[in-house]
């Protein structure tokens, strides 16, 4: 490995590349864009787009592409070389300001949820100059957004955009009234940790729902799992370290700040965590990340499962987006500082947050909505489907002493000592940490816990950055037409409280308890995707967009549409999936194993005619009638997939349909086939196992 400090960001297009290669006020021009999410002014792009191109050939490339994040949830792009013909017939090498800010891609195959028709193609891609332009593959990549010929959103990155605009806008307003008017902008920052699992390359290829639907449709408990809380934080295996290690190198070149990595709960499972960047940059880093696991994991010998849900039993993955909002002055907002009871630009901001979580708790829980993902909500390795605010004692004392009218609380912070003179003291965290909480307050952020590990971070974000700056927004207008700013602030502290402390819960998220709790607060359990979707297409969910300018209500309904087709989709493949490993490979292979047994009653009993074969016998008995259960699932299974079709063209009831039937005659077949699977032998069993899998690295 090289060293890092030589190769970080050796590939991408950063601060101390632009400063050497562009003019000084254009570098000054595009750094503000950058930093400060201020306008370009497009008459530069020529000079920006040469200098990239020179960078670029330099570095052996090739070709650039618009590299998008159309509503698939991945990525995408279009590569086109730099070389253009002139009037002699030879050709040079060139890059235009057209090319650098608009592209032109094929718009119409793109799941759009109803704004664009297959026979309107259109669509545009626009340079996003606050993130850095890198290379890939000998390719130079231009992050961009993607809408439509009508300028509506057909990506994930617009309307993140559009939120992080409308927090800053809020957001600074407030903070200006307030006095601190050194405070020009606003940027939400996110860290978000990566869960995933590597398992050997080719165990993975003879399982074919891993390979077409990215979790075990099949599989029986293993004898050993992750009970013996062995694999978490244990020492890494050495192909484990190969792979973290050129994962490292490659995510450095592009920038990306790979911080921590350890072994998970589960065995086989990992994580990695970043450190903070702005939220738009750290979505696209996501993005890369995932990416570069995959490839790297692949030539290693591995495979890298980023599934919410591969294997039933043991612990899924999700991704925690740490959020918090950081000033141009390097300050973060979410810092309490040692007095937070008189910090009013904390419990201000902190205020938003519980008022707007409480409010749209319903597109927070949307956001991380997925048929994958509901596999994990509310497992004990997860959140639940409850969206709830942990803040711990410290600071819900002081927003109680608030509440009773008192300002002048103070938390008395208690120093660690455990014992032995020979380890050192020091002050107790604000917090304890509390995992099973949906939305946890860590110190000096907020940990979204919910989003699944192959979620793009940017609808979540998307969401708390609306409602936060919606609330500003209300906040603003009472500290505007208050005769006493610092007052008045106590009082919105002291009004937001009260009406919203239902959505704050510090005890434990997992427990029945807690669900029947929730439900006295009128808290919304929104246990499956199809719960939660119609949502979205609320009146107050649309007027909260419309008044933020993140999405117009034809984007909304779009994504309505975009949500629970995918969640049909999903379900559809894994369906078929099933029924394609069961008919092609159990069914026959425990045939062949109940023959053999028959085969072996019958030379015993030639042998010795009252000989009972009792093992044998039991085993042909059992395997025979599971196998009779097993053909009737299959078929049951078959006939809703062709009663699922007349609904076409209605697709609420559509995924009702497939939620209420499909998925659950899935859930019955599995459960007859992971019967079998322990009474059949190694040789006969016709794919992996779980401890195959789970080991295998």
């Amino acid at each position: 490995m090289r060293n890092p400090l030589d190769n970080f960001g050796s590939m991408v297009f950063g601060e101390k590349t632009m400063k050497e290669k562009l003019p000084r006020d254009i570098y000054r021009a595009l750094k503000n864009c950058i930093r400060q999410g201020k306008s370009l002014d497009p008459n530069l792009a020529d000079v920006i787009a040469n200098a990239m191109k020179e960078w670029a050939v330099e570095k052996g490339v090739t070709h650039f592409t618009h590299w998008f994040q159309p509503m698939t949830g991945i990525t995408a792009e279009k590569h086109d070389s730099f070389l253009t013909p002139i009037n002699d017939g030879t050709i040079i090498s060139q890059f235009s300001g057209r090319g650098l800010i608009k592209g032109e891609p094929d718009a119409s195959s793109f799941p759009s949820g109803g704004i664009r028709a297959t026979f309107e193609a259109r669509g545009y891609t626009a340079w996003d100059p606050s993130s850095y332009v890198f290379i890939k593959e000998n390719t130079l990549c231009i992050p961009t957004a993607f809408y439509s010929y009508s300028g509506q959103a057909l990506d994930k990155k617009t309307p993140l955009l559009r939120s992080m605009e409308a927090l800053n806008r809020q957001a600074v307003k407030v903070l200006n009234l307030m006095g601190y008017t050194d405070i020009t902008h606003i940027s939400a920052t996110v860290g978000p940790e990566q869960e995933y699992f590597l398992i050997d390359k080719e165990v993975y290829k003879k399982r074919k729902d891993l390979f077409n639907c990215g979790r075990t449709l099949f599989g029986a408990k293993p004898p050993k799992g992750q009970e013996l809380d062995d694999h978490y934080y244990g020492a890494l295996r050495p192909r484990v370290i190969k792979f973290m290690r050129e994962l490292d190198e490659e995510l450095w070149k592009l920038g990306i700040f790979a911080k921590t990595e350890h072994n998970e709960v589960a065995p086989s499972q990992h994580e990695l965590a970043p450190l903070y960047m702005t939220v738009n940059i750290a979505t696209d880093h996501n993005q890369l990340t995932m990416e570069m696991m995959k490839k790297v994991a692949d030539r290693n010998g591995l495979a890298c499962l980023l599934h919410e849900k591969p294997f039933a039993g043991v612990n899924g993955s999700g991704k925690h987006n740490n959020w918090s909002l950081l000033a141009n002055t390097d300050e973060n907002i979410f810092d309490p500082g040692d007095d937070p009871a008189h910090n009013t630009r904390f419990l201000l901001f902190l205020s938003a947050v519980i008022k707007g979580v409480h409010k749209y708790q319903d597109l927070i829980r949307i956001s991380v909505a997925s048929a994958s993902n509901d596999h994990r909500l509310g497992a004990n390795e997860a959140p639940p489907a409850i969206v709830s605010i942990f803040l711990g004692d410290e600071i819900t004392s002081v927003l109680e002493a608030i509440e009773m009218g008192n300002n002048d609380w103070r938390y008395l912070k208690e120093n660690m000592f455990i014992g032995t003179h020979v380890l050192p003291t020091f002050a107790k965290d604000n917090t304890d940490r509390n995992r099973t909480s949906p939305i946890a307050f860590t110190g000096n952020k907020f940990e979204f816990r919910m989003p699944g590990s192959s979620f793009s971070i940017s609808d979540i974000n998307t969401a708390i950055n609306t409602a936060v700056a919606d609330e500003l927004e209300g906040f603003f207008e009472r500290l505007n037409n208050s005769s006493s700013v610092e007052d008045e602030i106590y009082a919105i502290i002291r009004d937001t409280y009260a009406e919203h402390k239902k959505i704050i819960f510090n005890g434990n998220s997992y427990s029945e308890e807690w669900v029947k709790e929730s439900e006295e607060r009128g808290l919304l359990n929104l246990k499956t995707t199809v719960d939660a979707a119609p949502h979205l297409i609320n009146s107050k969910n649309i007027a909260l967009y419309a008044r933020q300018k993140v999405f117009s209500e034809t984007e909304i309904r779009s994504r309505y549409e975009i949500i629970l087709e995918n969640y049909c989709k999903t379900i559809n493949i894994e369906a078929l999936t099933m029924l394609d490993m069961a008919y092609k490979s159990i069914i026959p292979s425990v045939s062949m194993y109940i023959g053999e047994l028959s085969d072996i009653v019958l030379k015993k009993r030639a042998f010795m005619e009252n000989l009972s074969c009792e093992a044998e016998s039991e085993l042909i008995i059992k395997l025979s009638s599971l196998q009779d259960s097993l053909y009737k699932k299959v078929k049951n299974l078959e006939g809703d997939l062709i009663k699922v079709r007349e609904l076409d063209g209605k697709l609420k009831e559509k995924a009702d349909f497939y939620r209420n039937y499909i998925f659950i005659g899935m859930q019955e077949l599995r459960a007859v086939a992971d019967e079998m699977e322990p009474l059949v032998s190694e040789k006969h069993w016709p794919f992996p196992t779980y401890s195959d899998i789970l080991f295998s690295v």
